[in-house]
């Protein structure tokens, strides 16, 4: 995945159709206009981030663009979630209606009295309403105990003919505004509705009331964006139903969805993102901040007819000197595992790139220089497995991660070539018993062939599939990664197979910091027992096999421990040719010395042979000279 310049992907609404879901609007807007339903209530139904807002907004320039001079869609969009709680949501929405409506009729040719003395007495229902509501919470919150005088200040006079308590006959006068001479080129008032769902059920249910109120007047039309099944659970808790039906009963329906089917004619669902429309996503999204306007436009209007045509990703082709292979790549790379684990759901797509983005930025910047595909892998594992994820980081904290990883590509289906030399020079290096319990010329024979994929069940299903996405991981250093993920996820790393009396040994011994690891004395050394010392190689050696970032101190530590204790010897050999021979440096070969253990310096031999010719075999080469052997 190429870096982004301009930064993180925004969480508000798309101002580019990015899904066609212009095709959803379209219909939409076909029954808003549709003289055999007005007036009518849609309902736009879908899950948090499934891009309802977006709809929405595709709607309101669907109807802009149908309108004529003569002809004209109101469309009013709210948004109960953001109404004031001190006053009433029914009020707050009849008032944003009120309010476009006075707007209209300013703006008239007309200009009649009628249409100005209906809003007058309109807005004061409205604001007695409103006022009624306020006194009644402030009563509570001051705990004034005589409601009658604070229903007193907002009373209408009994000699003021305009001002009417109430809403009772609202309906007939919003029915004689909307038929005025002011208002009668507008052909119909659409209201959109977003976020019902994220609302308290209180505001929930006084916003549908007021809807059914309009929805007795011709011109009148609502869209309910929402998720349905949370509307309805907040008209149970409003009302505090008993719960939903037997589920087993497809025929009944509980008094919450029926009253909600009371308002909404018609429920429109907002499709979930296929798996192609998931890639198409991922593919224009990072294209969003590459593409001029005229390639993003046509990008976008090749991946709709894909769409239409029932075509693959692979059907795109070339968009004038638009450059996307890395992005084609990355979209076709981690869409299985996000196609399955976000259920098609933009808005969780946009925060794994967003997520990704932060920690492909913060890794770049602490010097973790790692394949845009390798962390985007790793991601995924971290950000939708979060159990294999936490296994993976115990592998690593044991040391074991370069062995499990190697096991699962195998189960996986992605075998390593059989590197013999490492292999042969050990066997040679334990003796002629080794030698001799190898059948001769088996090496000659595995050395041409590859590892059986293995079956052994070792792995979850939903391991082993993430294994296969590309890129392989086998051999590469990912502790850096790794390490910064644990911290973000406040993880201690911990080698619980390492005795607890050995870890802060290990922890100043694989230190950094010359003053940590001179803390390790040699006494402290010598003190430890055979078993001890043992446990703290392995520990040393697995750790530099999966963090070769630490292999100077850790091959120094190693070297100190053999010099001292002649029974670990071969434990420690062992250690040192954990470390994989592609990530030797020059500065590790120049720490063994002339008088290390013959096992020891066996080690720069089998280096030797691994290695390809440059500094790092001549630095080896070098500390073999020193002994005038090899």
């Amino acid at each position: 995945m190429t870096a982004r310049i301009s930064g993180l992907w925004s969480d508000d609404p798309a101002s580019v159709d990015l899904l066609s879901f212009d095709a959803v609007a379209q219909t939409v807007a076909d029954a808003l206009l549709d003289d055999t339903l007005d007036p009518v209530a849609l309902g736009l139904s879908g899950s948090w981030g499934s891009g309802k807002t977006t709809v929405l907004n595709l709607v309101a320039q669907e109807l802009d663009h149908r309108k004529t001079a003569d002809q004209k869609v109101l469309v009013i969009q709210t948004d109960p979630w953001r109404y004031d709680p001190s006053t009433g949501a029914k009020e707050s929405l009849i008032a944003e209606v009120l309010d476009a409506l006075a707007a209209e009729v300013a703006s008239s040719a007309t200009k009649t009295d009628k249409a100005k003395n209906l809003l007058v007495r309109l807005g004061k229902r409205i604001d007695w309403a409103k006022a009624i509501k306020l006194a009644a919470k402030s009563s509570l919150s001051l705990q004034i105990p005589d409601f009658d005088k604070l229903v007193e200040l907002v009373k209408p006079k009994e000699d003021d003919k305009e001002s009417v308590r109430g809403l009772d006959e609202f309906r007939d006068e919003f029915a004689e505004l909307l038929g005025s001479d002011d208002l009668k080129h507008v052909r119909a008032v659409a209201v959109l509705v977003d976020d019902l769902d994220r609302c308290l059920p209180e505001t929930v249910v006084q916003s549908l009331e007021a809807m059914r109120l309009f929805l007795a007047v011709p011109k009148m039309s609502f869209v309910i964006a929402a998720d349905e099944e949370r509307v309805a659970d907040a008209i149970r808790t409003r009302f505090k139903a008993t719960g939903r039906p037997d589920e087993s009963d497809d025929e009944q329906q509980d008094p919450a969805t029926l009253y909600l089917h009371k308002i909404v004619q018609t429920t429109v669902p907002l499709p979930a993102l296929s798996h192609f429309d998931t890639q198409a996503y991922l593919l224009l999204l990072q294209m969003q901040a590459a593409a001029k306007p005229k390639q993003l436009t046509a990008l976008v209007e090749r991946c709709a007819q894909i769409r239409r045509d029932g075509g693959s990703i692979d059907d795109i082709g070339e968009i004038d000197g638009l450059a996307m292979d890395d992005e084609l790549a990355f979209a076709r790379r981690l869409t299985p595992l996000l196609y399955e684990k976000l259920r098609g759901n933009p808005r969780y797509i946009k925060r794994f790139l967003n997520d990704l983005h932060v920690r492909q930025s913060v890794a770049s910047r602490r010097g973790i220089s790692l394949d845009p595909g390798v962390v985007a892998k790793l991601m995924a594992l971290e950000a939708l497995m979060k159990a294999e994820f936490k296994l993976l980081l115990d592998w690593f904290a044991k040391g074991q991660m370069r062995d499990h990883l190697g096991s699962l590509e195998d189960e996986a289906g992605r075998p390593a070539q059989v590197d013999t030399a490492v292999a042969e020079d050990r066997a040679d290096s334990d003796g002629a018993s080794g030698a001799a319990s190898r059948p001769r010329g088996a090496a000659s024979a595995t050395r041409s062939r590859t590892v059986t994929p293995a079956t052994s069940g070792q792995f979850s299903q939903a391991m082993v599939r993430w294994a296969r996405l590309a890129p392989p991981l086998r051999g590469l250093d990912l502790s850096p990664y790794l390490t910064l993920a644990a911290s973000f996820a406040s993880i201690t790393l911990i080698d619980d197979s390492l005795p607890e009396r050995l870890r802060d040994i290990a922890a100043n011994l694989l230190s950094e910091s010359r003053r940590a690891q001179a803390s390790v004395t040699d006494v402290e050394l010598d003190g430890l027992g055979d078993g001890d010392a043992t446990d703290l190689l392995r520990h040393i050696g697995r750790t530099i096999r999966d963090q070769p970032a630490k292999q100077k101190a850790g091959a120094n530590a190693i070297l100190r421990i053999a010099r001292r204790r002649p029974g670990v010897v071969t434990t420690a050999r062992d250690a040192l040719l954990m470390l994989p021979p592609n990530e030797i440096t020059i500065a590790t070969p120049i720490q063994f010395k002339i008088d290390d253990p013959a096992a020891i310096r066996s080690v720069l031999t089998t280096w030797k042979g691994k290695l390809t010719d440059g500094q790092v075999k001549r630095s080896v080469e070098s500390a073999l000279g020193n002994r005038g052997t090899t």
